[in-house]
């Protein structure tokens, strides 16, 4: 019998996770909030995994946190990610970009295959398989974060532009393409300045398209835009960007 694996977080995204591992045989433990890691960490030492399955703002709570044993078998599937999230705590997490979509009462829709990086992206290219769900596993570290920032890229800009003008980011593509370009390059300003490196612009351009295209009636914005916003600007004061266009975004919003 598989040892099991530990889901912190068993919300919609933890739940197809989850169900995916369960087909694959493993038994799953879950960690809620009324949960103390430290005490299943007592039980349960040596799991086959510790999936984080938190959202974005819980997640550097729960890594504080999380028990030392547990810290080679982490795997992380958060938005917004990038590698300082887990170079901070010591972690070398196997690290999944999430591009499909569960919303309550819905099936899961894939947008692209999800890129996975780490010890443990074969159990997890597995395990959604078995749901039907695409991925590809990727081994270069710079790879991966050209593969986090291109998800930063489109979640930031389609929620920004969609403060603006709504809509799908079909929509937003073929009818605001200028707006798009430069929402996104300011996104990626601030995506180098955290990163301390430069990007490959165009490669993160092709794929936001292709990923536009993945899903295009998928709504620009969502509850969390607003939020998404006012933490891009604080990133760019914090390294005294100009970001204009999202400035005057905000100004429009005010």
């Amino acid at each position: 019998m598989f040892d099991p694996i530990i889901i912190i977080g068993i919300g919609e995204m933890g739940g197809v996770f989850a169900r995916g591992l369960l087909r694959l045989g493993y038994p799953i433990y879950p960690v809620t909030r009324a949960i103390n890691m430290a005490e299943v960490a007592k039980q349960i030492p040596k799991p086959t995994a510790v999936l984080v399955a938190v959202a974005e703002n819980d997640l550097h709570p729960i890594l504080t946190d999380l028990p030392s044993v547990w810290h080679k078998q982490v795997i992380l599937l958060q938005n917004e990610l990038l590698p300082q999230d887990w170079q901070n705590y010591q972690l070398n997490p196997t690290v999944i970009s999430v591009w499909f979509e569960k919303k309550p009462g819905q099936e899961f829709k894939v947008i692209v295959p999800s890129p996975i990086y780490g010890e443990q992206a074969q159990l997890i290219a597995d395990a959604l398989a078995t749901l039907g769900i695409d991925t590809k596993i990727v081994t270069d570290t710079q790879d991966l974060l050209q593969e986090l920032v291109l998800k930063n890229v489109y979640i930031l800009s389609s929620n920004i532009a969609g403060l603006v003008v709504g809509g799908t980011v079909g929509e937003l593509w073929e009818n605001h393409q200028d707006l798009t370009h430069e929402i996104a390059h300011e996104v990626i300003d601030i995506q180098e300045s955290l990163v301390k490196q430069i990007l490959d612009r165009d490669q993160l351009m092709q794929g936001l398209l292709s990923t536009f295209n993945g899903d295009p009636n998928h709504k620009c914005m969502g509850r969390s835009a607003p939020g998404r916003l006012q933490r891009a600007l604080k990133l760019a004061d914090q390294h005294d960007l100009e970001v204009s266009k999202l400035r005057q975004i905000q100004a429009q919003l005010r």
